[in-house]
């Protein structure tokens, strides 16, 4: 996972996807995390991985018609990235879509409902 985050260049995208999605169908780059929750995964990037400043860099997927989010799922990344900024939400065949562009799938293993999480990268800062 080091690896590929160095290798992503700023406007470079990563998928953090629950443990039900199917990455491998959209993205020829897929890591596993099987046992590992997205929180922690993405409590691991944040030191690691400049979030855009340029656009909205997460998003995560929507709930599908009739269906409801769990507020606890959203509010859980956000704390584990220490971000309190814009989330824009995607339709989850729109969210496929955006996945087989982006640099690389994590499938880790969170079970919550709709935990599927996009993040750009920004520019690194200079110390």
């Amino acid at each position: 996972m080091l690896k590929v985050l160095c290798e992503m260049g700023h406007g470079d995208e990563i998928v953090i996807s629950d443990a039900h999605f199917p990455g491998h169908t959209f993205n020829a780059k897929v890591l596993r995390a099987d046992g590992v929750g997205a929180d922690a995964l993405l409590a691991g990037f944040r030191p690691l991985l400049e979030l855009d400043s340029y656009a909205t860099p997460v998003i995560m997927m929507d709930a599908v018609p009739g269906d409801t989010l769990d507020p606890a799922v959203e509010a859980k990344y956000r704390a584990a990235l220490g971000y309190g900024g814009e989330i824009e939400r995607m339709e989850r065949y729109a969210f496929y879509e955006r996945a087989k562009k982006a640099y690389a799938v994590i499938l880790s293993g969170e079970t919550a409902k709709y935990g599927n999480i996009i993040l750009k990268k920004g520019v690194t800062p200079i110390a």
